[in-house]
């Protein structure tokens, strides 16, 4: 079991995995991330194949499991494919779209919000440059730049500490794997 706080405390028993179970949680986790503003069914998809076996599932079968229509995950895995929170692949010798949640993706989808935090600020300072000084928009606008410019920074130095927790991370589940 991954004990992610660096607890030594005793290690349970292996667990079996509960497909029902796994399931109704996938379910749970996926109205989480639509109260919290994700579209419903994206979320929904990217619960499913995250909590699926091999972290990957064909349009078909998302579509069984989750009961949707087609049209439906389509829309669904597009969605999470634009923010790269899953990846569109090719089975060797088929035509099927199989949809896969890498294990970085957490991190991968925050470095390109990154890169979309850069272009904001381009573009905030552009407009800065025809507010006008000492009005209500050029603070506003400072404001906001200032506000991008924090979480970049913020986003940079979050990534330097993820690489490194990630390494020990891996270590523990490879020294797991090989016990």
């Amino acid at each position: 079991m991954l004990r992610t706080t660096g607890d030594d405390g005793p290690v349970s028993a292996p667990r079996q995995r509960d497909d029902a179970a796994v399931q109704r949680y996938a379910e749970q986790f996926g109205n989480v991330l639509a109260e919290s503003g994700w579209p419903r069914m994206s979320a929904r998809a990217f619960a499913a194949i995250l909590s699926s076996e091999e972290g990957r599932l064909t349009a078909a079968e998302l579509s069984e499991l989750l009961k949707a229509s087609p049209a439906a995950i389509s829309g669904a895995v597009n969605y999470l494919v634009q923010l790269r929170l899953a990846t569109r692949e090719r089975e060797p010798g088929s035509r099927r779209d199989v949809y896969v949640v890498q294990d970085d993706f957490w991190f991968q989808s925050m470095m390109s919000r990154d890169r979309s935090l850069t272009r904001w600020e381009e573009i905030l300072r552009q407009m800065l440059e025809v507010t006008g000084d000492k009005t209500a928009s050029d603070r506003r606008i400072r404001a906001t730049i200032g506000f991008v410019e924090f979480i970049q920074e913020e986003v940079e130095g979050l990534s330097e500490r993820w690489i490194k927790r990630k390494a020990e991370i891996d270590a523990r589940l490879k020294a797991e794997a090989d016990s």
